[in-house]
């Protein structure tokens, strides 16, 4: 027995005494992304506390066990041969509020969905997170990607966020230490990277105090809005960032790529940003389709579109 087999054989025992049989292995990923592709996870563990959610990452980090934390499944585009390792599915939902004066603070657990915490401050009479109805994915990964739509963002309403940081344990960041940009922080720019990533364990956010209806009327047109302007079905979300001065959606769409299909996947022919699995698509169809998009868009236009979903996984042996 090698080294590598016995430390994992040794983190097996202690993941199953502290999380029984929410600890697993070798288990499908396709139904944990929104995409419905991805192959399996080595190890997989669900949690249900920003608390465990801080034990499982710091055991697998002892460990050096490479983790990855699942939570809307958007976002992400996993490999077919899968993820090595723990991915950690993170259902860390609780959320508290408390006045602070003219304001409200709302803190939640990172595996909140943040549609589902938008529309439970909209009923409280809270506004500030109406741009995120229908947004998928959760709070933690929109913090990471400063996830945001309809001219609002989460650099527009966090104070701050509690960080699992690797060697240090959980810290405090304000919102000006993610230095965010456009779909960007330090948080994001850690994607692609060998290194251990830090993870988002709570979020405080800011609210304001409005009646009910107002917040309602805002959030039923933004709904509208995104059912008509975006495409139903299995996809990731957008595919690509908006470059500067233009639409990634219009780019793909003028380069004759709406409705473009390999495999199983298809460019949406309602918005051509959405890429969508149509049933029996693998990860490699839609990874082939985003490299058509972006190579066409290069040689007609000279511009480089950056990816907003990241790839993940083993994808070093596939065509």
């Amino acid at each position: 027995m090698d080294l590598k087999t016995s430390v994992n054989e040794a983190m097996q025992i202690r993941f199953r005494e502290l999380f029984g049989d929410r600890f697993q292995l070798n288990v499908p990923l396709a139904r944990y992304t929104s995409a419905r592709v991805g192959g399996p996870a080595e190890m997989f563990v669900t949690i249900k506390s920003a608390t465990e959610l801080g034990t499982a990452v710091e055991l697998a980090y002892a460990q050096r066990i490479p983790y990855f934390i699942f939570g809307g499944g958007s976002n992400i585009l996993v490999a077919d041969r899968g993820l090595a390792g723990l991915v950690i599915l993170n259902k860390a939902r609780e959320v508290t509020f408390r006045h602070t004066g003219s304001s409200v603070v709302c803190t939640a657990e990172s595996g909140m969905n943040l549609s589902s915490l938008a529309r439970q401050c909209i009923n409280k009479g809270l506004g500030g997170l109406e741009w995120a109805i229908g947004v998928p994915g959760t709070v933690g990964g929109a913090v990471v990607g400063n996830s945001g739509a309809h001219g609002g963002d989460m650099n527009g309403s966090l104070l701050a966020i509690s960080v699992w940081e690797p060697g240090k344990g959980a810290c405090i960041y304000s919102s000006e230490d993610l230095n965010y940009g456009y779909r960007d922080s330090v948080l994001k720019q850690e994607q692609g990277t060998s290194l251990p990533r830090r993870v988002v364990l709570t979020a405080e956010i800011e609210l304001t105090p409005e009646p009910v209806e107002t917040l309602m009327a805002r959030a039923d047109g933004f709904t509208a809005h995104r059912r008509q302007s975006q495409p139903a079905g299995a996809t990731m979300g957008s595919m690509f960032k908006n470059p500067e001065n233009y639409y990634a959606g219009y780019l793909i769409d003028s380069a004759g790529l709406k409705g473009y299909r390999v495999g199983g996947a298809r460019i949406s022919e309602k918005h051509a940003n959405f890429f969508i699995n149509e049933g029996g698509a693998t990860a490699e169809d839609v990874r082939r389709l985003i490299a058509e998009a972006w190579n066409t868009v290069r040689e007609q236009f000279g511009i480089e579109m950056q990816l907003e979903v990241e790839l993940v996984g083993d994808w070093e042996f596939e065509d």
